[in-house]
């Protein structure tokens, strides 16, 4: 008996330890409960996770006292991190502040809707590009915090083009079915190819689809939007004649991609901003470049503006999300000093509308011959149309990725839209 009540003493004592504010047990440390830290998981040292370092700096004149710990992870880490999490219903490991590619943020706010932090009044939406707000929201409520933006712009080697009769003004405001023209007619003089594509890659159908304010499903964000689609059947015209007239040939990676404009043999480059670092990487060609807007597909609703990428902030919701979103709202949601630092120091272009005031977006490009690029982007940034990715632009990417080459191959475009929408319709409703 003597022994049971020992025991019985040791066991009080014990529970009453655990429950002690002072507890540093491992389910204190689930998530992040010290609001004296905030944890943020993102990729790219040289842009995503080096734009964290000069918003640290930035909030240390808030909270001197909080700890801002970056985890870099690739973006696929991420992704299978998240799932995994938060599929299984579990918090620890997570990170506070995690970036999520725009593509991607309806999956996870549709499939797990009760682990973001609600960030609707830690920033003013009306404040970013309105394109963004769709993708990072849910039901009304905002959720990520919009970041980077992926606008798009048509780089063009001046010299080439002046070598075939043309300017730069003549790719201003044009269609693909002109942009092809003047391929065609450049290629003739100089031999060289006007663009490079990765067959595998649709990021280009996707940037035209966006331009016309489509995309492969409909605005609600769910259904299948693909055979009676006339943006979607456009851009594969204008792909598959890009491809029969010649005017590119196909890379299979990231490096032959940089290699082909790098070495001289491309002539134009239709992508998202993030490629001027490695347009400008090559100093010999420094004078020799333009950029002007992204040709438009000639449907109703076509304008020179698109998006490629992108991606934005968003909170889980655990301990220490109250921090993690004043840490956010008070750097990334309304800092413009700051965002003039990430334009001169990293050359990220965010989507927060009032930095275009800054000085350093009217900065001239030497390189650019001069150009105001930064302006010029954050201008047209604010053209692209808002539409809603929904939840499975990936599955679908690699259907059409599919039904392309069945096109390509001499498959009525009809019938290979209708086939793609019926695959769509079976593995996603």
């Amino acid at each position: 008996m003597k022994k049971i009540f020992i025991l019985f003493l040791i066991s009080i004592l014990l529970v009453a330890c655990s429950s002690s504010p002072d507890s540093k047990g491992s389910e204190s440390k689930v998530g992040n409960e010290d609001t004296n830290e905030v944890t943020v998981w993102a990729w790219d040292p040289k842009f995503n996770i080096a734009a964290l370092e000069i918003a640290k700096e930035t909030y240390k004149q808030e909270n001197p006292d909080l700890n801002v710990k970056v985890i870099e992870n690739a973006q696929d880490d991420i992704i299978q991190k998240l799932n995994t999490a938060l599929g299984s219903g579990t918090t620890k490991g997570l990170p506070n502040i995690v970036l999520i590619e725009d593509y991607r943020a309806q999956s996870f706010l549709k499939s797990f809707p009760d682990s973001f932090y609600e960030l609707t009044d830690s920033f003013n939406a009306s404040d970013f590009a309105e394109y963004k707000i769709a993708p990072t929201s849910s039901e009304g409520k905002n959720y990520g915090l919009p970041f980077d933006t992926g606008v798009t712009g048509l780089y063009v080697r001046t010299d080439y083009l002046e070598e075939a009769g043309y300017s730069v003004e003549d790719l201003e405001g044009i269609d693909w079915r002109e942009y092809i023209e003047i391929g065609k007619k450049v290629k003739e003089v100089t031999g060289k190819t006007f663009l490079t594509i990765d067959p595998n890659d649709l990021g280009l159908i996707r940037v035209m689809i966006q331009s016309a304010g489509s995309w492969y499903v409909k605005e609600d964000g769910v259904t299948p939007d693909l055979v009676d689609n006339e943006a979607l059947k456009e851009a594969f015209e204008v792909y598959k004649e890009m491809i029969d007239t010649n005017i590119l040939k196909p890379h299979s990676d990231w490096n032959q991609f940089l290699t082909g404009f790098n070495s001289g043999d491309v002539v134009t480059v239709p992508t998202g901003n993030w490629i001027t670092p490695s347009i400008k990487a090559e100093e010999s060609q420094s004078g020799k470049w333009a950029v002007v807007p992204i040709p438009k597909l000639n449907v109703p609703g076509g304008v020179n503006a698109s998006n490629l990428g992108g991606s934005s902030w968003y909170v889980l919701n655990i301990p220490g999300a109250e921090q993690a979103a004043d840490f956010l709202g008070k750097t990334f949601g309304s800092n413009s000093e700051m965002y003039e630092k990430l334009v001169s120091e990293v050359g990220a272009i965010g989507t927060y509308k009032p930095a275009a005031e800054n000085d350093a977006y009217a900065t001239e490009d030497k390189f650019f011959s001069g150009q105001r690029t930064i302006e010029n982007f954050a201008s047209w940034m604010e053209e692209i149309p808002g539409i809603n990715y929904g939840m499975h632009t990936y599955a679908i990417d690699d259907i059409i990725t599919v039904e392309m080459q069945n096109y390509l191959n001499g498959k009525d475009i009809d019938s290979v839209l209708s086939n793609a929408q019926k695959q769509a319709e079976a593995q996603l409703n």
